[in-house]
């Protein structure tokens, strides 16, 4: 370890200032301290993903372009594209939610998939368009919010609670949404983003085993370049010369941040599970729905799987997010020094459990797009669905904002940022 040179990371999750020998094939690099994932080295990553996405981008135009889901209903047949859950929101009055489902299965989804094909097309014949190293930032920003697996849950349940009422045939935008699905999963697994910055622009390199002599070095919190705090012209904030991104210590006002949004989605709490989400009217007769309303009818249909995972997803998770969140707050601004570990394996886990609490509201939107049979069957929309899907945005905001590097800050004030030699 006294020989060569490797690559200077800041974890991204506890800040601590490592030197990544380079890795084998295959090879996974993780934090010596927090075990966060630093780097992955896959044999042709942005090649292969290239690959996979330019394959999808066809199959995702034909799964927006025919009929998704057909339904048999006695007052006449009923068909849905991909994008009816966010029109029929949309006609009931509900812009916001109407909106957000548009942005979370249309708009997002194809801004990341349009992005990696400008992006990562020409850096597999080492070329690069302008601009791409930004483009590729904002990308990465956005694959949380892509939420097609999520979408495919919600179609799960969608089915479950109308086989019983109509008969439901898949239609060629579904197969094709199935595709596009199993390629973009398949190309995030081989997609190394490391591997991508490395291509724009070269990590800082250093000895290794040279930590004792290094200090004051500042760490781009979006594409991990690290660089020497250098002082901006004035009026200009420091800008990582790799990505473009404003480069902080730690992120300003990201405390502050995440409490309002937290606290946001706490007074909507309440009205999202007390209000009804849907109201269905079947065969003349009308009943409301809540979120648990809705568990409990798959329970009883024997659906256990489905109405297990809709409990979990749908009322769970919102508490385990939002009281997590409130203890990482809290810890952060009592200066706790223990269990630093512990609470970042928490932030990790709310993070990625974020975005599978919107099955609900896709739910809604494509039961209320196929069942607008008038008198015989039609599925309304209600408040509480706009209220749900508020939480879920804050809370995944309030998860975003969060600062884990803050967990790691030592309260006596000294530096502990480098690891042990």
């Amino acid at each position: 370890m006294s020989e060569g040179f490797g690559s200077l990371l800041r974890c991204p999750d506890c800040d601590l200032l490592q030197v990544l020998p380079p890795l084998p094939r295959g090879g996974t690099a993780r934090c010596r301290r927090c075990r966060a994932v630093l780097a992955r080295r896959r044999r042709h990553g942005p090649e292969n993903a290239y690959l996979l996405t330019l394959a999808a981008a066809p199959l995702f135009l034909i799964a927006n372009l025919f009929p998704f889901l057909i339904l048999d209903l006695p007052g006449g047949e009923q068909s849905s594209r991909l994008l009816s859950a966010s029109w029929a929101l949309l006609e009931h009055d509900m812009p916001v939610v109407g909106l957000l489902v548009f942005f979370l299965v249309f708009l997002a989804p194809l801004a990341v998939l349009t992005v990696d094909l400008l992006v990562l097309g020409p850096l597999s014949h080492g070329r690069r368009l302008p601009g791409a190293a930004r483009l590729f930032r904002w990308a990465e920003h956005l694959r949380p919010w892509a939420m097609l697996d999520v979408y495919l849950l919600g179609i799960m349940v969608a089915y479950v609670k109308l086989r019983d009422m109509a008969s439901i045939e898949f239609g060629t935008a579904f197969f094709a949404f199935l595709a596009t699905l199993l390629l973009l999963v398949a190309a995030d697994a081989v997609l190394e983003p490391s591997q991508v910055w490395e291509r724009f622009g070269r990590q800082t390199r250093a000895a290794l085993g040279a930590l004792r002599s290094l200090g004051g070095l500042l760490s781009c919190h979006r594409c991990r370049q690290v660089l020497l705090p250098r002082p901006p012209p004035p009026g200009q904030e420091l800008r990582c010369p790799r990505c473009g991104a404003v480069v902080h210590r730690r992120e300003p006002a990201g405390i502050a941040r995440s409490w309002a949004y937290l606290l946001a989605a706490a007074a909507l709490y309440l009205p999202a599970n007390i209000l009804p989400v849907m109201t269905v009217t079947f065969l003349g007769e009308t009943r409301t729905d809540t979120i648990l309303s809705g568990v409990h009818e798959l329970a009883l249909a024997g659906m256990w799987p489905l109405a297990v995972l809709v409990f979990f997803a749908s009322f769970v998770v919102p508490i385990v997010k939002m009281t997590g969140l409130a203890y990482l707050l809290v810890s952060v601004r009592l200066g706790r020094g223990a269990a630093r570990g512990a609470r970042t394996r928490l932030h990790r886990f709310i993070d990625y459990l974020g975005r599978w609490s919107m099955i609900d509201v896709f739910v809604i939107g494509l039961l209320a797009a196929l069942v607008t049979a008038g008198e015989f069957a039609t599925i309304t929309p209600e408040p509480g669905a706009a209220a749900f899907a508020l939480v879920v945005v804050l809370t995944m905001l309030a998860s975003a904002s969060f600062d884990t590097r803050l967990i790691w800050d030592s309260p006596r004030g000294t530096d502990d940022r480098r690891a042990p030699a």
